[in-house]
């Protein structure tokens, strides 16, 4: 055997010399083999030994993570039995060896090493357990916890290291909880527990150890639990007897601390724990380690431990209201869970007691919902799923209770089933908790109790908060429905009413639903249907086609749905939607549907140019997202494609363009992928027959389609890129360059983008860093450097020399954006290696050394020579600037060099550089050059007045006023400002002592024109523009340079560009000092980002670790002292301050203990809270607004939640103080707590149902407001009732804050934090005098009532209304009951409980109590606000009834209105409080009324009541003719309602709402001539819109005297003013000829429309082709987007002139058209009074290129048309000679432009560039015209 001896060693050797890692592990998995072919007697060969020994040193050598130590370990345990103990014995030696260790530091690897042995490892176990009884094992355990313990506290403050060695102890307890195991496991008892052994006292120390580590708060969490688990365990192997053990732990628990009995080892070890009240994180983790590590099976501990399971429950609700850090309460909830599943295992042992206990009714079971109620929308994820699953388990454990019983009928499901339906759906939790009794008791069981459930789940989907947790119920619904109904009944009978239940809704609102509804629905719920039931696409896909196909023109007799428009996707759009998802999802083959004539070509073509932006995504991604990623793209499909980039490249919604470039992105992966398959096919052809469908397709052919489609995929793209396109075109279109120049950068006979570039491509690239949008110039910049090996060939050296001096005359310009140009302009240069020799050799001076270095990348020795020169520049203008900062913002703004510096340093690779001293020295002089840059504008931007002065504030009155709010807030400012407050002189006169040089600076404002005062203005801007984007770049540079810290201490060697002490002693002193000093709130802003970035860099220096919290208690104690001589700033929310402290507190690390957080929030509550006699309030002020940015910082995280708290009591009680900006302040706090405790408010309705909590939640959460509130509450209420009648100004916020509650059916009896105590108070709070505090306590009550108690609170609240006759009537106090009355009615309105009967008596209740306060309404009633509120109770309780209900008090509503001033006229001869209030309120009850009195019921009831309730005393017209606008405007939107339900076909439930629209159409017609109030005028022409007006034609010369011209003329007119509902006048005369110039005019108008920037405009001027195209017989677009009906609105006009003969007199006006009427010289001269940043009136969208070109296209089709009437050629003479004279000029102006004009005068270049090509097309058109009249000219002569 000597030869597999020598091979094992020969193995091993090479294992140590191989490097590759995966080599190793082969050669290792060798071994094993190797040694079972071995012999027994060679167990005493020494080469066996040794190599034994080698393998067990590599082992316990090896790191952890390595998995060289896995493969090892799995090897060794297959060792022969008679090799085993030779290997025990090597490893015992290296094992031995091991522990004897005493660096601290090294402990880990012992640890890892011991843990690795009894993982899975049957020879490390035998290793362990040999060693473990010896001295050395058990010495090693107690001394490396007590070492490393002992380094912790000594590291006290060296974060990183104290973190490390946490871990190190966490590490080491693991290591002793699994050598106890497996001492339990593997030895026995009586070896191991006798007490006078060395393992015992081990154990005992172990355990003492652990008791310690237990109620150490210092220590991590993650040491405490694991802690509390060890300590268990001890505990479970060292106790006797074991049944006495629960009893024990339930005693340390519940606090009994009884020593008698206990044993004394376990008083000595842990009497810490015996005798101490426990805080509430040790009952925690005993908790926790009770339930981990005791067996709960089959109830093994008998009662002690049922009672036991009970006491931990009973522990762990009570620390529920006490643990509120984030950390401890997802702790809380996850032990919770873990009781759950602990009970669940103790039910089996079928105890009577434990079921008792643990029912769905018992006390414990109705806590721990209590508990789930108020945590299931809890803010942090993992308490909201451990909520989820504790409510699963109790409903588990109800079930396991009642086994054997009808769980349908049990009344615990049926209390908890109702309860939860009648939640409110914005509840999240109730979705969760529906589908877990969804589990329990099956879908159908659910829907028996409520039928919409689906519906009313889908309803929801608009919300994306909630629609994730709406698609999981539905899922678990209908999967459940499906396996319920499979297992019943056979599926030709389910399958249709599952499809009605679960499919069909769905397909209604993919229809006819809003945009967010039905993209949640596509993204989240689709998906998971057709994964359930695959079958059911063919049913959507057969009731989708077909009605899509009925709207385009087919016939089908099918359900109908509509086409879509701009606002709904309509059946084509549900069609592609569920296309799309299907094909993704691999659930359908496109090429097999598309074949077998299920879905037609054109529908998808229709699809992809839809007016609804989401429809043409679905159409594009049905097209571009495969299954699987290999699928060859059809040739339709790339057809396809080309026809959707045509015209869907200017989207204006940034989401459009990015899912538009994305999807392609998708497809040029496809592509790419595809073509590797076919290059393989094709290079293996005796392997075609396993390629799919091989004998059908020709992989060259295809390739070269591919090719060709790129190819053509590029001409349009680069084509869009000209002169005048849109920022949406050059996104989209540079976006998708840059995809493919990506994508198909591999040469293997793919398209490449190189190859499609030319010089003139290239040009268009570099133009469009002319862009003023950044992200264009972004695109460009990243698509040259994936090109730039080519583009280096196109590009001479007169091009880069005109371009390198545009970028420096750029980069001193006074306009902002032209710095960002010259930014991107020098890093295109940076990268051309001719860059130096060209441009950069006649500015600065060459160094050689750098020439000769060939290796030196190309961009480093450019950007070197550039910021050299920038450098040099910019110090020349600080120089300048220091003398005169007005001359330098006027002329020379530095911000501008330094912003191209930063921007060509981002470039580089700043890690990798080569010429390190060079880059030293630049660096110094940049923190010089900044530093110096700073102080010279810093007088500016520390101003209290950053913004500068202006001439209106140099009035007398508003400087006294000024100065009075100075004087109050104290502030501290470092100059005089406004201590002396200054005016601007007239004349702007410089004062020569204020200049470096003390020379007066003339002609200062020589190149501002204008009025003096604008002078003034102007100067001030641009002084202000200069001086904080100045800050702001040298802030950016210095964030960039900080990047450059070096990662090793000072002391230490480095190759780094920057020292930590030069970062220090610039960055610090002029980051942190200025963050305090600088006011200007945008500078600020920089400024913080930079400080994060500098704090964040501070190495592994531990006195740079140490400098924040110094620097944070140094802030502190300055905001503190109110020094006379401090710089803070309390005005301006506290300026920087609040930054600095965010900075600071930003480098502590979030999952320690957060001592810094605490410390800050400590001292700041501390200053914030009010003081009697307060020296300054300026403490205060910047307290509250330090808290009001740290409860705003999302960084902060659930870390800040603990102090909610305390900062709403700050705030409420600074809201009190008699000084403005506490109360400012104070207010600020407060806005940022609701955010913070109810999250961000997404919508605009402040009273919507989300960002709400229930009560029970709210206090559970925050418990200590529960008695503050209450107390304010009373407080405030008590005010309000005394004689004075005081406003409280806390009023307000206690009333918003508990406006913010709503009811919960979930809110037990368990809780004692009642509701009840609140309703009096709000009640009283609603008598303010204050009409928005009235307002807020009506809303305020609502979430204090049941909806159960609303009828009886509404009695109590209408009793207390006083009578006619009462002597004291105070009107604010029936305001307040009035509007608390109308808002608890809304409430029941909204909720669910219409139905109910008790509710109905209830309702004949109320109208009896309020039929006997109706005085309230009427002229007795002299306040008309109180009239008006009444009147609005009075609307929602008709709201309520029906007609045929309560017909007397129909009757005596009408009485109301025949006696009201609406009938009678006004009597009041000037304005009274509340008249329009009254007004607006009498006619909602007028509208009330009058669908109600034309109903068929009462038409035809013969009761005289009935009678007269049919004859209203006001008709709408009345209404439409009232003086009021206010009135005509509720009416008319009244009509417009009607009018909507009769055009949606819901007349029959509407009852009489067609009869109320009889012969208005004269009456709005002669509105539309008459009406002078915009709103009510705008109403006016959307109903005529929503009207058909082919009807109302005949009567427009009867009712508004026009003839169908001027009728025309009229709707031109509404049209020009911007107003869309003017187009539907336009409709009538598509198709009917009224004259060549008519006909004209209102295709110039369309036209004009079509290129409007409002998408909505766009989108009603395509409504017009949508009309035209509707007589054509062919395929026709029946819903566009706005560039494909201004393409058909061209060939429409053009085929209406050939049509109607007029092609001769119509062709030279389009003509001029093209040409345009302005002059090409106009709006070239500099405006005398241009702005610094004013753009004028600019449409973004327009491309007036695209509208020539199509203009162009359609004539040049026209002029081919044979027996074409041409213009006479004298006409064409006349255009042509205008043409070429307009070319002439434009190329003159061209000429005169400077050098680069397309940069330095972007705008002038690329008007005249536009006129040059429209010119160019007319003259191309006219020469084909004159081509074609010669031609005819000839055929006539033969």
């Amino acid at each position: 055997f000597l030869d597999e001896e020598q091979n094992l060693a020969s193995l091993l050797l090479r294992c140590a010399q191989l490097s590759n890692g995966i080599q190793q592990i082969q050669c290792i998995k060798q071994i094993i083999p190797l040694v079972k072919t071995m012999d027994q007697n060679s167990t005493c060969d020494p080469m066996l030994r040794a190599c034994l020994e080698i393998l067990g040193e590599t082992y316990f050598s090896l790191d952890v993570k390595n998995p060289l130590k896995k493969v090892l370990a799995s090897s060794l345990n297959g060792l022969p039995e008679q090799f085993m103990t030779l290997a025990v014995q090597s490893f015992v030696c290296c094992l031995r060896e091991e522990l004897k260790t005493t660096d601290v530091y090294l402990y880990r690897k012992v640890l890892d090493n011991l843990a690795s042995c009894m993982e899975d490892f049957s020879l490390g176990t035998m290793n362990i357990l040999n060693v473990l009884s010896s001295v050395l094992t058990c010495s090693f355990l107690q001394k490396s916890l007590l070492d490393i313990q002992e380094e912790n506290r000594s590291n006290n403050g060296n974060r990183i290291v104290q973190t490390r060695l946490m871990h190190d102890l966490l590490m080491a307890i693991k290591v002793s909880m699994m050598l106890v195991q497996k001492l339990q496991e593997n030895i026995q008892a009586s070896l191991w527990k006798n007490h006078e052994s060395f393992v015992w006292q081990s154990m005992c120390n172990l355990l003492k150890s652990s008791t310690d580590f237990l109620t150490d708060e210092t220590l991590l969490q993650t040491v405490q639990t694991t802690s509390g688990l060890a300590f268990i365990l001890f505990a479970r192997a060292m106790y006797e007897p074991a049944e006495e053990l629960p009893s024990l732990i339930s005693d340390l628990l519940c606090g009994s601390r009884k020593l008698v009995g206990m044993p004394a080892w376990f008083v000595n070890n842990c009497g810490a724990l015996c005798t101490e009240q426990l805080s509430d994180s040790v009952l925690l983790f005993l908790c926790h380690g009770a339930l981990a590590m005791l067996d709960w099976k089959s109830g093994s501990m008998g009662e002690n431990g049922e009672k036991l399971l009970l006491d931990i429950a009973s522990v762990l609700l009570s620390l529920s209201s006490e643990l509120k850090e984030s950390s401890m309460a997802t702790s809380l909830s996850r032990i919770l869970a873990i009781w759950t599943n602990s009970a669940l295992a103790a039910l089996i042992s079928d105890s009577p007691n434990l079921k008792m206990k643990l029912n769905g009714n018992s006390e414990v079971v109705g806590k721990l919902l209590e508990y789930v109620y108020t945590h299931w929308e809890h803010p942090l994820d993992a308490v909201r799923h451990q909520s989820k699953l504790i409510f699963r388990n109790l409903l588990q454990i109800h079930r396991t209770i009642i086994t054997g019983s009808d769980e349908k009928s049990d009344p615990f499901f049926a209390r908890l089933t109702k309860r939860l339906l009648s939640l409110e759906w914005h509840v999240k939790g109730k979705y969760a908790s529906l589908a877990c009794l969804v589990e329990c008791l099956g879908t159908e069981n659910i829907l028996q109790l409520d039928r919409s459930i689906p519906i009313q789940i889908l309803n929801v989907m608009n919300d994306q908060s909630l629609a994730p947790y709406a698609s999981d119920l539905l899922e678990t619904m209908f999967t459940n429905h499906k396996v319920q109904f499979t297992s019943s009944c056979q599926k030709s009978t389910w399958i249709d009413q599952w499809h009605d239940i679960w499919v069909s809704p769905l397909l209604l609102i993919l229809c006819e639903g809003n945009h967010d509804q039905t993209t949640y629905i596509i993204d989240y719920y689709l998906p998971k249907l057709l994964r359930c039931s695959p079958d059911s696409l063919s049913y959507m896909i057969r009731i989708l086609q077909a009605s899509a196909d009925a709207n385009l023109g087919y016939n089908y007799d099918c359900i109908s749905f509509s086409l879509g428009s701009w606002s709904t996707r309509g059946a084509l759009g549900a069609l592609m939607a569920c296309l799309r998802t299907a094909r993704a999802h691999g659930h359908l083959e496109l090429s097999n549907i598309m074949s077998s004539g299920l879905v037609s070509t054109e529908s998808i073509k229709q699809g992809l140019v839809h007016q609804h932006n989401q429809v043409c995504i679905d159409a594009l991604g049905l097209l571009c997202e495969t299954h699987r990623s290999t699928e060859i793209v059809s040739v339709e499909e790339m057809q396809l494609i080309l026809f959707f980039i045509t015209y869907n490249l200017t989207s204006q919604s940034p989401s459009v363009r990015q899912q538009i470039c994305s999807l392609l992105r998708k497809l040029f992966c496809r592509i790419r992928e595809s073509s590797q398959v076919l290059y393989k096919l094709e290079q293996n052809k005796t392997k075609q027959e396993l390629f799919e469908d091989s004998p059908k397709r020709n992989p060259l052919g295809i390739l070269q389609k591919y090719k060709d489609f790129l190819s053509s995929l590029c001409d349009r793209l680069f084509a869009a890129l000209f002169p005048g396109s849109s920022h949406p075109t050059r996104f989209s279109a540079l976006s998708i360059l840059g995809s493919v120049a990506e994508i198909f950068s591999v040469p293997k006979g793919e398209r490449q983008l190189d190859q499609e570039m030319n010089s003139a491509r290239v040009q268009t690239l570099i133009q469009c860093f002319a862009s003023t949008f950044e992200e264009v110039k972004v695109l460009a910049f990243e698509l040259l450097m994936k090109l730039r090996d080519q583009y280096c060939f196109f590009q001479d050296s007169e091009s880069l020399d005109l371009l390198f001096r545009a970028a420096m005359d750029l980069s001193t310009s006074t306009k902002p954006y032209d710095c960002v140009t010259a930014s991107y302009l020098l890093n295109f240069l940076a990268h051309h290696k001719d860059l130096q020799h060209i441009c950069l050799g006649k500015w600065i001076e060459h160094n050689p050394q750098m020439n000769e270095d060939t290796s030196v990348d190309t961009v480093e020795k450019n950007t070197l020579a550039v910021i050299k020169l920038l450098l040099v520049n910019v110090e020349e203008e600080i120089f300048q600037a220091k003398k005169s900062l007005l001359q330098a913002a006027a002329s020379f703004p530095m911000y501008g060099r330094v912003h191209c510096i930063n921007g060509v340093l981002q470039q580089l690779p700043l890690n990798n550089l080569m010429f390190i001293t060079e880059w030293k020295q630049i660096v110094a002089r940049l923190i010089l050059m900044s530093y110096e840059l700073s102080a010279v504008v810093s007088p500016v931007v520390q101003s209290s007045s950053p913004e500068g002065l202006i001439p209106m504030d140099i009035d007398s009155e508003t400087a006294d006023r000024l100065q009075m709010i100075l004087n109050e807030i104290q502030p501290q400012d470092t100059n005089d400002y406004f201590m002396q407050v200054k005016m601007l002189k007239e004349h702007c006169k410089i004062q020569s002592e204020k200049l470096a040089d003390h020379k007066p600076m003339e002609n200062i404002c020589t190149e501002m024109r204008g009025k003096e005062s604008q002078i003034c203005d102007v100067t001030a801007q641009m002084v202000l523009v200069c001086c904080w984007r100045s800050m702001k770049e040298v802030s950016l540079l210095l964030g960039t340079l900080c990047k450059l810290l070096p990662t090793q201490a000072a002391s230490e060697p480095s190759d780094g560009l920057i020292t930590i002490e030069q970062m220090f002693k610039y960055v610090r002193n002029y980051a942190l000092r200025s963050l305090i000093a600088f006011f200007h709130s945008a500078l600020v802003s920089y400024l913080f980002v930079l400080c994060v970035l500098f704090v964040s860099c501070r190495c592994n220096s531990e006195r740079l670790h140490k400098m924040p919290e110094q620097w944070l208690s140094c802030v502190l104690e300055e905001i503190k002292s109110c020094d006379p001589s401090s710089t803070l700033c309390a005005t301006r929310r506290s300026a920087g301050i609040p930054f600095y402290i965010q900075a600071l507190l930003a480098s502590e690390p979030k999952k320690g203990k957060t001592e810094l957080l605490k410390m800050t929030i400590k001292e700041l509550m501390s200053l914030a809270a009010p003081l009697s006699e307060p020296a300054s309030v300026i403490p205060q002020v910047h307290a509250l607004n330090i808290l009001r940015a740290l409860f705003r910082d999302t960084r902060l995280g659930e870390n800040i939640m603990p102090y909610v708290a305390d900062g709403i009591r700050a705030a409420v009680l600074g809201f009190m103080s008699p000084v403005w900006a506490v109360r400012n302040s104070s207010t600020l706090l407060f806005s940022a707590l609701i955010t913070r405790i109810f999250g961000v408010k997404r919508g605009k309705d402040e009273n919507s149902k989300k960002n709400r909590m229930t009560g029970a939640e709210f206090f559970s959460r925050f418990p200590s407001l529960y008695p503050f509130l209450l107390k304010q509450l009373e407080v405030v209420a008590n005010t309000l009732n005394s004689i004075e009648l005081k406003i409280h100004p806390s009023l307000f916020l206690l009333l918003l804050i508990l406006g913010k509650l709503y009811p919960s059916p979930m809110d037990g009896t368990y809780s004692a934090l009642s509701m009840a105590p609140f309703v009096p108070f709000i009640i009283r709070c609603g008598h303010s005098p204050v009409y928005r505090s009235r307002e807020m306590s009506g809303r305020a009550l609502v979430p204090f009532v049941m909806i159960n108690e609303v009828p009886h609170t509404v009695m109590s609240l209408l009793k207390g209304l006083p009578d006619s006759t009462s002597l004291c009537i105070r009107q604010n106090s029936i305001h307040g009951t009035l509007l608390q009355v109308f808002y608890l009615l809304q409430s029941y309105l909204d909720s669910k409980q219409l139905g109910n009967s008790d509710f109905e008596q209830g309702l004949s209740d109320i109208i009896t109590c309020i039929g006997s306060k109706l005085w309230l309404a009427k002229r007795p009633n002299p306040c008309l606000v109180t009239r008006a509120a009444f009147l609005d109770v009075l609307v929602i309780l008709l709201t309520l009834i029906s007609g045929v209900q309560f017909v007397e008090f129909w009757e005596e509503m009408n009485r109301v209105i025949s006696e009201s001033e609406l009938m009678t006229g006004i009597p009041y001869l000037t304005a009274v409080p509340g008249l329009v209030q009254y007004l607006q309120s009498i006619t909602k009850l007028v509208i009330s009324v009058l669908p109600v009195t034309s109903t068929a019921d009462i038409q035809s009831s013969s009761s005289p009541a009935a009678m007269k309730i049919a004859k209203p005393s006001l008709s709408i017209v009345h209404l439409l003719h009232y003086e009021f606008y206010e009135v005509r405007l509720l009416a008319l939107e009244a009509v417009l309602l009607w009018l909507k339900k009769v055009n949606a076909k819901q007349t029959a439930r509407e009852g009489g709402a067609l009869c109320l629209l009889v012969d208005l159409e004269g009456i709005l017609l002669s509105m539309a001539l008459k009406e002078k109030n915009l709103e009510c005028f705008y109403k006016v022409l959307e109903i005529l819109y929503n009207m058909d007006l082919r009807n109302m034609l005949p009567k427009t010369e009867c009712s508004i005297k026009m003839n169908p011209n001027e009728f025309l003329s009229w709707s031109l007119d509404i049209v020009d003013n911007s107003n869309r509902y003017g187009l539907n006048g336009i409709l009538i005369f598509l198709h009917i000829y009224i004259g060549l110039s008519d006909t004209l005019a209102m295709w110039k108008c369309v036209v004009h429309l079509l290129q409007n920037e409002d998408l909505v405009v766009r989108d009603a001027a395509a409504e017009v082709l949508q009309v035209a195209q509707t007589e054509k017989k062919s395929f026709t677009f029946r819903v566009m987007n706005a560039p494909l009906a201004l393409d058909l609105a061209f060939g429409t006009l053009c085929e209406q002139l050939q049509q109607w003969g007029e092609t001769h007199a119509g062709i030279p006006v389009l003509l001029g058209w093209l040409l345009g009427d302005s002059d090409p010289r106009g709006g070239l001269q500099p405006s005398e009074d241009e702005c610094l940043f004013d753009k004028g009136e600019v449409n973004f969208w327009a491309e007036k290129l695209t509208s020539a070109r199509l203009l162009g296209k359609h004539l040049l089709l026209l002029a081919q048309v044979t027996h074409l009437a041409l213009p006479d050629g004298a006409e064409l003479d006349r255009l042509s000679r205008r043409a070429q004279d307009q070319a002439q000029l434009i190329a003159r102006l061209l000429t005169a432009l400077p050098p680069s004009p397309e940069f330095l005068k972007t705008a002038e270049f690329t008007k005249l560039a536009i006129q040059k090509e429209q010119i160019s097309l007319c003259l191309k058109i006219l020469n084909l015209l004159r081509s074609v009249d010669k031609g005819k000219d000839g055929n006539l002569k033969k």
